[in-house]
């Protein structure tokens, strides 16, 4: 009995001094993974964690969309072309430059002029008018090339993320946090242009 109360009380001195039991086994504390300590060296360390997470998420996602895209039939496409072909294809519905923009967050409108000159390049694209304004829609290649993409999506991409037990409720729940942190993020981009 005297043994367990030692061990106790040398635990409870332990987690005192803030040395975990990891730490107390001999294994390393490395800290949050960053990309920039120096910027995690602040008062929410885990913000720099999440910000080296999205930028790996972001590049593989990046690279996903423009390999799928390629094994859909359209091999030249950029990430942001992607983007805007799935945001036309959305719902159906012609969309203007401005609801692409708005949609995905999008400043630079050029950006996505330059896209839709591109997709429609490729055929992808029909023009229309709401209006005075321009409107763009999928033509049926158009269609074609988003459905292939899905079907390819579902193979490769869905079944792994299912298969690795992830669980719908999770990932939703993460969308809207980043949604959410997205907001924060546009208003210190405001704040910081006006410095």
């Amino acid at each position: 009995m005297g043994t367990r109360a030692a061990r106790a009380g040398n635990a409870g001195r332990a987690r005192a001094a803030g040395t975990s039991k990891a730490e107390r086994a001999g294994a390393v504390s490395v800290g949050p993974i960053v990309s920039s300590a120096h910027l995690a060296s602040g008062v929410m360390p885990v913000l720099s964690e999440l910000e080296f997470g999205m930028i790996l998420l972001d590049h593989a996602f990046e690279r996903w969309m423009v390999r799928c895209i390629a094994a859909a039939g359209v091999p030249d496409l950029s990430p942001l072309d992607v983007l805007v072909l799935h945001t036309i294809a959305h719902r159906g519905r012609a969309k203007r430059v401005a609801d692409i923009c708005l949609v995905l967050n999008i400043e630079d409108t050029h950006l996505v002029t330059y896209s839709l000159k591109k997709l429609d390049s490729h055929k992808l694209l029909l023009s229309g008018k709401r209006g005075s304004e321009k409107t763009v829609s999928l033509t049926p290649k158009g269609e074609e090339v988003v459905q292939r993409y899905r079907k390819i999506r579902e193979a490769l991409l869905v079944q792994s993320v299912k298969s690795a037990g992830m669980d719908d409720k999770r990932l939703s729940e993460i969308a809207a946090l980043m949604r959410a942190l997205s907001g924060h993020y546009d208003q210190a981009a405001r704040a910081a242009a006006s410095l």
